[in-house]
């Protein structure tokens, strides 16, 4: 049956997908073709008071899954969607506007001058209302949903946030083309803060297993606004977490250019105390962080794997979560429908 007219009916901004941004930038994308007045952007037809019994034949593990990510990591790109979950990108983008109807989940884009504009994605009425309920929690308001997400548009952090979401959805890709490695952990700033006693404070934290081999690891996106003092300030609080107990995860910077990378470096070697590993990347060295493009504090300019990085979780406590589990998988939905 031919696709109704509505369903191709995409806003501007929402755009082919090309090959996977590098994680150190937004998901960039270039500006498309105006709508026409006979193909503007619709209208979201469903009724104010549609519940999720209303719409649960027209679900599907893989919704379910995107209705996680959103809550847990704020906004994502089409762009990163269609890697991570679909074949074809005009068959994201048309289940995402899909979505969108059913108020599912939301979209915006948010226009400056000498910038990409991706569409970025977050959560909707009924995908914050079935997450909250799966987690036993209570939903929030429908004004609580829209001052978060007007708070989302708004944030001067947008392209740093959608910059280290790329870098886990990078992983995410990766696995997907190598079933022998997974993504097994994808924390945010707040969730991995809260779970290591708040003496921490990185962009994420994730835990890797490539063939067996785990790594656990914290990851700090530098976009080069900051003085490097400053990065390296950032070292002394993840000492602390593991003399006190925590476990022995490298810190990942990664960096905007080789030469800030070379600068760092050079820092570090000033007066680094030993106990924890530190490694850095940047675009010159590639674009997936699975690969060998780590380079360690003080071992010279060889590369590794993430799989190569040293890791332990160490026990587990009241400032360590310890091993993943099961449930900690980001795609635990989709899986656990296969």
């Amino acid at each position: 049956m031919p696709a109704s007219a509505d369903a191709r009916q995409l806003p501007e901004g929402d755009l082919p997908v090309g090959n996977a941004a590098s994680y150190g930038s937004p998901p960039s994308s270039h500006p498309s073709t105006p709508p026409s007045p006979t193909t503007s952007s619709p209208s979201v037809p469903s009724p104010p008071t549609s519940t999720l019994l209303d719409i649960s034949t027209r679900l599907r593990p893989r919704d379910y899954t995107i209705a996680h990510l959103l809550d847990q990591h704020i906004v994502l790109t089409t762009t990163q969607l269609a890697h991570v979950f679909f074949d074809s990108p005009i068959t994201c983008q048309h289940r995402l506007h899909a979505l969108r109807r059913l108020r599912f989940i939301d979209r915006f884009v948010r226009n400056r001058p000498g910038t990409p504009r991706p569409l970025c994605w977050v959560s909707g009425p009924l995908s914050a209302r079935y997450v909250a309920l799966s987690g036993d929690n209570t939903p929030p308001t429908l004004k609580a949903l829209r001052e978060r997400q007007d708070r989302i548009f708004s944030s001067p952090r947008l392209d740093h946030l959608l910059g280290i979401n790329e870098f886990f959805i990078q992983l995410l890709v990766h696995a997907r083309h190598n079933p022998q490695t997974r993504l097994a952990r994808w924390w945010s700033e707040r969730d991995t803060s809260a779970a290591y006693g708040r003496r921490i404070h990185p962009d994420g934290h994730g835990v890797w297993v490539d063939r067996g081999q785990t790594v656990g690891f914290f990851v700090e996106l530098d976009r080069g606004s900051e003085p490097l003092g400053t990065l390296v300030g950032k070292f002394a609080s993840h000492r602390r977490l593991r003399s006190d107990g925590g476990p022995s995860y490298p810190v990942l910077f990664v960096l905007p250019s080789r030469t800030r990378e070379q600068n760092l470096h050079r820092r570090f070697a000033e007066g680094m105390d030993a106990g924890v590993v530190v490694a850095t990347t940047s675009p010159e060295s590639g674009t997936d962080p699975a690969g060998a493009v780590w380079r360690l504090v003080g071992n010279g300019r060889h590369r590794l794997t993430l799989a190569d990085l040293n890791s332990s979780h160490g026990q587990a406590g009241p400032i360590n979560p310890g091993t993943p589990t099961p449930d900690q998988d980001p795609l635990l939905v989709l899986l656990g429908d296969q």
